[in-house]
């Protein structure tokens, strides 16, 4: 299911794709779950995703939390 702005589309299996490469396929359930973000207002991923707020926006904090690099975002 595609995000809301054309010129910023992520969906959410490519979301969820990029936190298991990152974190593992059982931790990325765990993380997102239990990290808030203050970049979500002290939401967590999940909290996030169930307000509405576009795949982007969330990984761009998480890729902030994280301190990935560049390319990965």
């Amino acid at each position: 299911m595609p995000t809301r702005r054309l010129g910023a589309i992520m969906r959410e299996t490519e979301f969820w794709e990029r936190m298991r490469t990152h974190l593992g396929p059982v931790y990325s359930q765990v993380w997102a779950s239990q990290h808030n973000l203050s970049e979500l207002g002290d939401r967590t991923v999940d909290e996030a995703m169930a307000a509405g707020i576009d795949c982007k926006t969330i990984w761009r904090a998480v890729w902030e939390a994280l301190e990935l690099p560049a390319s990965e975002r």
